[in-house]
């Protein structure tokens, strides 16, 4: 396998170096270089793949910082209310859902209810 496969594959394994390189951080062909160095040793990419992580990590606690819990609550209450009417169109809850019991087989030799 060529170098340039190597560190396809490589880069296939660490989806952080994407995140490089549309941040800007860094360009496809000085990651190719550092790989073309260093090979794959950790202590070559810990700047590239620990600083991405803890990006992605404040990414994820200022999305969550910025949910509306009372628009979240509205939505379930509307989908309780939406999947009631169903049910009361339907004229089915799942309370009142009884299993069937399980119906014996009509015998052979009975016809139209002889």
């Amino acid at each position: 396998m060529s170098k340039k496969e190597e560190f396809k594959a490589f880069a296939k394994t660490h989806p952080e170096l994407v995140n490089s390189v549309r941040s800007k951080d860094a360009s496809w062909q000085e990651l190719y270089e550092i790989y073309d160095i260093y090979g794959d040793d950790d202590r070559a990419w810990n700047n590239y793949l620990k600083k991405n992580n803890n990006a992605s990590i404040s990414n994820i606690t200022d999305i969550v910082k910025k949910i509306d819990m009372d628009s979240v609550e509205q939505h379930i209450n509307t989908a309780q209310k939406a999947l009631g009417l169903v049910q009361e169109l339907t004229g089915k809850s799942s309370s009142s859902v009884a299993p069937k019991a399980p119906v014996a087989p009509r015998p052979i030799n009975k016809f139209f209810e002889d």
